[in-house]
This record gives structure tokens, C-alpha cells and sequence, in this order.
């Protein structure tokens, strides 16, 4: 699965009593599809997946899967504190479609999270788990880095193909993308280089067509209808993305292929611009993109978190509500800071 390009790690709406807010979710994922998002990953930090039941975590994801855009990369962040409670999780995400999971390193019982513990962990979901695998370190709300050598083992996997590294250490994304240069994996995209999704696929299949490879059309016999999508292969080697996105350049220039960012369910347009920019090697736009969102991204992601973020939703037209406690609501006074920070990003 290609992973390139810009995800938004979706918020979770509540109403002010706090249940689910299933409405508010399909609005958004409907919004975010029509962006140049690469993909939507559910039930992330930013989506407070800790704060759900396991009946509301399987709502969400069925909920965002029924009204995602079928060209969208769905990720489904599936990780628990046991193998086995992440591997359920999975296996429902990959009976709706998903294309990937996202799982955060079980840290709970840190003393004992010794390297041996997340090689175990990890290669044992990787092993049974139907969806390709991303590695998610978190040090923010874990307390666990995960380590350069585990990571490094860890990429050998098959059926671990990327990380979502959201420790801020742009060094290390650049040692992890040294660490890993060995790998190659290929993967099935489109004609121009984006994902080929499960939901692409399920819609061929439905209307009787195949999807057919580029390099198979070159025989020059006539057929009866024009193929619904081309495909062809690309390396897509171990993929690393940065969970940063005032570090969001730097990381794509460390060797990141792409950012799974909680300042993208804000503004997935400008976070995308960066990215473009740097895809184009327009280095002066794509700086100029980067400062545009950098104060923002800091303030609204790092310093208010999910109230902020879901404050910053509302103020720019999605979604965002309140946050389930104790996660408190925005003071005035940040309010009125997110207002300021997003006058000119409004996308």
C-alpha cells in the first residue's frame, strides 16, 4: 500500500453529552474526500480512540469506511496494550475494507517494554494481522520511543511496511530512512503514481471490470470497453512518515514520504501545499507554505491538543465539538488565540 502524501488522523464528534456524534463524523469524512488529502486515518490520537468503548471504536470505523472516497487510504489505528485485543480490532478494520493499521506501541507496563517485549508484540500482530502493519511511536502521550534498532528489525517484516513517527526528532526520521534504505517492497498504483485502495478494487469487482496493468496494454488489441483503472508498480521500499506538521518540510526532506498530521483535520489544503511544493522542488514555495503553518500547528496541535484541534475544526467549517472529559472545552482566551492563528488558513 502507498502511503505518500498528506493524512488527516480524523477527530471523534461528540454530542455535548457525550455520545458519538455519527452525523458530524459523515460530514467530515464526506468533507476530507473531497480534499487533496491522500487518506484518513480513524481512531488515532487526535480521534481520542482511549476514550472509546470497543462498540464505539467499531462504530467509527464503520461509519468513516461507509462514507470515505473510494480513492482515499484508509488507516485504522487498531492498536491496544495486547496482542490479542489488538488483533480483533484489526480483523473487524479488515472486514470493512480498510487498507492499513496504525499501532501505537503498548506501554502500559513500561518498566517491562524492553525491546524484546515490542519485537514480540509487533511481529506477532504482523504475523495474523490481514492489513499491512504502520509502527506508531508516540512519546507524548506513551512516555515510549520506540527505538532505532527495533524499528530498524522491525521494517524486515513483510507485512510491516511504514512508521508514523511523531517523536519530533527530525534526525531520527532521517536515520530511519538510512536504516531501512535497503528495503524494497513493491506496491500496485494508479496510471499517476497514487494508492490503488481496497475500495477501488471493491468497485471494479462490483461492476465486473479488472483492474488492468499498464504494462499489459501495449499489444495493441482491440477490446470491447476502456479499462475503469490502469495500474502499474512502484518501490515503495519501508515508508516513513512524520506526525509533525510544523516539522512537516524538514521531515520530507529527511527522506519522510509523507505526514499523518492532526494540523491537516485543520487545514488539509495548506498542509498539502507543503507537500506538493516539496514534490515539485519548488524549495522557496514550499518554505514560504511551511512558515505560513508553522505558529498555528504548534500552538493549536502541541500546546491546546484534541480541544484545540477540534476548536480550530469549527472555527474553519468541519466538525470538531467538544472533547470527552476530562479533556476540558477551550478558555476564551484560547479561542480567541486559534481565531487569530487560522485568519489566514482557511481551508
Amino acid at each position: 500500500m502507498l502511503l505518500h502524501g498528506i493524512f488527516a488522523p480524523i477527530s471523534t464528534p461528540f454530542y455535548p453529552d457525550g455520545r458519538l456524534y455519527l452525523k458530524k463524523l459523515e460530514h467530515n469524512v464526506e468533507r476530507y474526500s473531497r480534499s487533496p488529502l491522500a487518506g484518513l486515518v480513524v481512531l488515532g490520537s487526535t480521534g481520542e480512540a482511549v476514550m472509546l468503548s470497543d462498540e464505539e471504536r467499531r462504530e467509527v470505523l464503520r461509519v468513516s469506511r461507509e462514507n470515505a472516497a473510494a480513492e482515499k487510504v484508509l488507516v485504522a489505528g487498531t492498536g491496544a496494550e495486547s496482542v490479542i485485543e489488538t488483533l480483533k480490532l484489526t480483523e473487524y478494520a479488515a472486514s470493512l475494507g480498510y487498507d492499513a493499521a496504525l499501532i501505537r506501541t503498548p506501554h502500559f507496563y513500561k518498566p517491562q517494554m524492553r525491546p524484546e517485549n515490542l519485537l514480540v508484540f509487533y511481529r506477532t500482530v504482523a504475523d495474523r494481522s490481514a492489513l499491512p502493519v504502520l509502527l506508531y511511536s508516540v512519546p507524548v502521550f506513551t512516555g515510549y520511543d520506540l527505538p532505532l534498532e527495533v524499528i530498524a528489525e522491525l521494517a524486515e517484516h513483510r507485512n510491516i511496511i511504514a512508521i508514523k513517527e511523531s517523536s519530533g526528532n527530525v534526525a531520527k526520521i532521517g536515520e530511519m530512512v538510512q536504516a531501512t534504505r535497503h528495503i524494497h517492497r513493491h506496491v500496485t498504483v494508479t496510471e499517476i503514481f497514487t494508492a490503488v485502495t481496497s475500495r477501488m478494487l471493491s468497485a471494479g469487482a462490483e461492476e465486473g471490470r479488472q483492474l488492468v496493468s499498464v504494462e499489459s496494454l501495449g499489444g495493441g488489441v482491440a477490446v470491447a470497453a476502456k479499462p475503469r483503472l490502469k495500474t502499474r508498480s512502484k518501490d515503495a521500499g519501508f515508508q516513513v512518515l512524520s506526525g509533525s506538521a510544523h516539522l512537516l518540510l524538514e521531515s520530507l526532506q529527511a527522506g519522510a514520504v509523507g505526514a499523518v498530521v492532526a494540523f491537516a483535520d485543520v487545514a488539509p489544503s495548506a498542509c498539502f501545499e507543503v507537500y506538493t511544493a516539496w514534490k515539485d522542488r519548488d524549495e522557496k514555495l514550499a518554505a514560504e507554505k511551511q512558515a505560513r503553518i508553522v505558529e498555528a500547528a504548534k500552538r493549536i496541535v502541541s500546546h491546546y491538543g484534541v480541544p484545540g484541534i477540534k476548536y480550530a475544526q469549527d472555527f474553519n467549517g468541519y466538525y470538531g465539538g467538544s472533547p470527552r472529559m476530562p479533556l476540558l472545552p477551550l478558555t476564551a482566551d484560547g479561542r480567541a488565540e486559534i481565531e487569530r492563528l487560522l485568519a489566514g488558513i482557511r481551508s
